[in-house]
């Protein structure tokens, strides 16, 4: 009778020579899909839909009190600068532009920046020039600009 020698099972290099294909493959899809790109752009289009929400709320709050602006847009038309949040008094955010007027009919809360805004101010902006009112998201990622006037 012959003894026959049965070979089950990889050897070390087949296992170590499939392990490096496939983190070669992965590091390959990593690259591919970029995480860190994929979420600015994800942050980048909620800032476009606030810049949107906040500009539509502003024209609505207008259209309703007879064309007079809401909160310091209403005071001065060269006024602007930072959104400030609901129920604040704009002390911590340096030129700051209470809107929470707006907060009673024309939006349920003022939007804030999806980076992680703290304190009082949004990050965002809201000025008006030539009579056109302008909503902007000043930390916006990726060299973007974030930009709505009407």
């Amino acid at each position: 009778m012959k003894l026959r020698l049965s070979r089950e099972g990889f050897t070390l290099i087949e296992l170590l020579l499939v392990i490096g294909i496939i983190a070669i493959l992965a590091s390959i899809v990593i690259v591919a899909i970029n995480p860190t790109k994929q979420m600015g752009d994800a942050r980048n289009a909620q800032r476009r839909s606030d810049v949107n929400t906040i500009l539509n709320a502003i024209y609505q709050y207008a259209i309703d009190n007879n064309g007079t602006m809401p909160g310091c847009l209403g005071e001065d038309p060269a006024v602007g600068g930072p959104i400030c949040v609901k129920g604040s008094a704009c002390a911590d955010v340096t030129g700051g532009c209470n809107l929470d007027s707006l907060t009673t009919s024309y939006i349920v809360d003022l939007p804030k920046d999806p980076s992680g805004a703290t304190g009082n101010d949004t990050n965002y902006a809201v000025a008006i020039t030539s009579g056109r009112v302008t909503v902007s998201a000043p930390k916006a990622e990726q060299s973007q600009t974030i930009s709505v006037t009407r």
